[in-house]
């Protein structure tokens, strides 16, 4: 490929970057307008979530073109692959940050009933399921498939927290049905933090594939030996 077409990759990149720091921005932020049930944290979370949709947009665009103009192939054409891909889970990861945004909204339009019930403590959860995005998104920016495969091994802790908070939610329903409108909202939250790490999951399968050339969605990870994770050759 022509320097040409090299420049225009390394501003693919640069966008990509751009937009993986942004959406870690808005879900740490949209974590914390849910822990201090601060109305106005979750409206700049919702506000910045057009930028995240306009990003999306505009790389989805770059990424056509280069496929159009410079048909691509070997490690070049599964980079811009992965990117689309990878764009697309950036954009959702930002409308269920917009989500829990949303549920905080909620929570807090009902403020004064929630010193009389039950609300949960969500650290442990949006710590881990943040922690999962950061290495999801250091893979991807360092081209790391042990790393990729490494944080996928976390995905079933995130879904545990996710099942116990159900329970648990289900079980104050139950006792406290009077307060069924101020345990959804955190039962949603507890759903969207574990969509989240389950997209993050999908980023890490990509980008072992960006790296390997191997498929590894279906694989059995907890035997990593089944398939290599080292870089491969750029021309395969």
């Amino acid at each position: 490929m022509n320097m040409h077409f090299q420049k225009e990759i390394e501003n693919l990149k640069k966008k990509i970057l751009t937009q993986c720091a942004f959406v870690e921005e808005n879900l740490a932020l949209a974590v914390a307008s849910f822990a201090a049930q601060d109305r106005g944290k979750a409206r700049k979370v919702i506000a910045d979530d057009k930028v995240i949709d306009q990003r999306e947009i505009d790389i989805e665009e770059e990424c056509l073109k280069l496929l159009a103009l410079y048909q691509p192939v070997a490690a070049d054409l599964r980079y811009i692959v992965i990117c689309l891909k990878v764009n697309n889970d950036l954009e959702r990861i930002g409308d269920l940050s917009c989500n829990i945004a949303e549920r905080t909204l909620n929570l807090v339009e009902r403020a004064e009933e929630l010193a009389w019930h039950q609300q949960l403590d969500f650290e442990e959860m949006t710590t881990k399921t943040q922690l999962m995005m950061k290495s999801t998104l250091d893979s991807l920016v360092r081209n790391d498939a042990m790393l990729a495969l490494e944080v996928i091994g976390r995905d079933d802790e995130i879904d545990r927290l996710n099942s116990d908070f159900h329970d648990r939610i289900t079980e104050l329903i139950r006792r406290d049905p009077e307060h069924t409108e101020m345990y959804i909202p955190q039962l949603s939250v507890s759903k969207q933090l574990e969509r989240i790490a389950d997209i993050s999951t999908n980023i890490c399968e990509d980008v072992i594939y960006m790296v390997t050339g191997n498929i590894v969605r279906h694989t059995d990870l907890e035997h990593p030996e089944h398939f290599a994770v080292g870089k491969v050759d750029a021309k395969k």
